[in-house]
């Protein structure tokens, strides 16, 4: 049984409208006589006049017309050999002995024939195949997986010389309306390249929510990168680029109701991959540092910005605490969760929480931010600090994390119990 991929039908359709108004006076023709022309028709003698011929858009014009098409064409000739097509079968679950095929993207990661694609594509994967830009095809074995960032690793033993690694950007200095290039495998059309903008920050995904039903819910992908850039299936795992050909995010998902790309792609950033990818080689696997936190959504209009003011809140940034985890990191540092009910926008939610508005000395706006400090810049058995306002007053507060738990790490809503 294989995967069913959805191809897309463009129907172009071309409406010419008719003109209103009176109807023009038939055209002279070699047998229509001038008398019986209508007199505010003039006749011309074929050949009386010649059209002006424009002459050639001078060099200049047609080089700075052609300039961005040049960058994306050098960036297309120097990225795609790092970039290749995955293909997997997987045991179909509910039909053991029954397997199914799956394709993606992939990228060159070092030298030693590390290649990284999504979680999604190579999760319970039992055989894999990479083919690169030059047709060469390779098995290659899973060496970890990751369903919360959604990052995976395979390996492939071919020529050095047919490796070619990939250069990563900064993406926490990746801003809305700059160039967004993706290079993948859109329905299996080898080394596809697609432009676009990054068109918004700061999303988050519930990737290992979306990838196994075996996880423990309620842990966010923070940072998610949000572009117009076309991404259909097959693109998932290859690279986002920037305009200089370096890789700001991989390529992981969309949000449709068709299947097909409908104008919103999501990638998750260089920075969650730089710290995944080298403990995935390590270990197999990724230790998460968790704090035991939830708070409300800022997409729900229930952030502490939009909450400062209906709330009397002494910040307009910063993470409002709504419950703690029992035994948490949080609660043994003896931080403080909602204690009594307001209504606010016809929205019921537990007010009064501490309100976390730094850790170790970076401010920050929201939960995405501390989320995001916590995946890349930390790890269990760390110790961060935290400045955390309460009430009026404002303390700085050490916490030891500790691991994030495999099971059983939903946090139960109280409110002040």
């Amino acid at each position: 049984m294989k995967r069913t991929i959805q191809a897309i039908l463009l129907v172009v359709m071309i409406t010419i409208a008719g003109c209103g108004g009176q109807s023009l006076p038939p055209l002279a023709t070699a047998s229509t006589p001038a008398a019986d022309l209508p007199a505010n028709v003039a006749f011309r003698q074929p050949g009386a006049e010649q059209a002006a011929q424009p002459t050639i858009v001078p060099d200049a014009v047609i080089d700075a017309a052609d300039a961005e098409y040049l960058l994306l064409t050098n960036i297309y000739e120097r990225l795609a050999p790092s970039v290749v097509n995955i293909e997997v079968v997987v045991e179909v679950e509910a039909h053991p002995g029954m397997e199914d095929q799956g394709r993606g993207s992939g990228f060159v990661y070092d030298l030693n024939g590390h290649i990284i694609t999504n979680a999604h594509v190579a999760n319970d994967a039992r055989r894999v195949s990479v083919t690169f830009n030059d047709g060469h095809v390779v098995d290659a074995t899973v060496v970890g997986v990751d369903l919360f960032s959604d990052i995976a690793v395979i390996k492939v033993d071919t020529d050095a010389t047919r490796l070619h690694p990939v250069t990563f950007a900064d993406s926490e200095a990746v801003r809305v309306g700059q160039r967004a290039i993706a290079i993948g495998n859109p329905f299996g059309l080898a080394s596809s390249m697609t432009v676009g903008i990054v068109s918004g920050l700061g999303r988050q995904l519930p990737s290992a929510e979306l990838i196994s039903n075996d996880i423990t819910p309620g842990f966010q992908n923070p940072s998610i990168i949000q572009v117009d850039t076309d991404i259909n299936p097959g693109n998932s795992g290859g690279p986002l680029l920037n305009s200089r050909g370096e890789v700001i995010g991989v390529n992981t998902a969309i949000r449709t109701e068709s299947g097909i790309f409908e104008g919103v792609g999501f990638a998750v950033p260089a920075s969650t991959v730089l710290r995944v990818v080298p403990e995935l080689i390590e270990k197999g696997r990724v230790d998460y540092a968790w704090l035991g936190i939830t708070s409300l959504s800022a997409e729900d209009g229930l952030g502490v910005a939009a909450l400062a003011e209906p709330l009397g809140l002494p910040v307009t940034a910063g993470v409002m605490i709504d419950s703690i985890a029992p035994d948490s990191p949080a609660a043994k540092a003896g931080l403080q969760g909602g204690d009594n009910i307001r209504s606010i926008r016809d929205q019921t939610i537990c007010a009064g929480g501490d309100i976390i508005v730094a850790v170790d000395g970076d401010y920050i706006a929201g939960m995405d931010e501390l989320m995001s400090y916590l995946v890349v810049n930390s790890a269990p058995g760390e110790t961060i600090n935290l400045l955390v306002v309460r009430g009026n007053e404002t303390f700085e507060l050490p916490v030891l994390l500790e691991a994030r738990p495999t099971q059983g790490a939903s946090i139960p809503v109280t409110c002040g119990r």
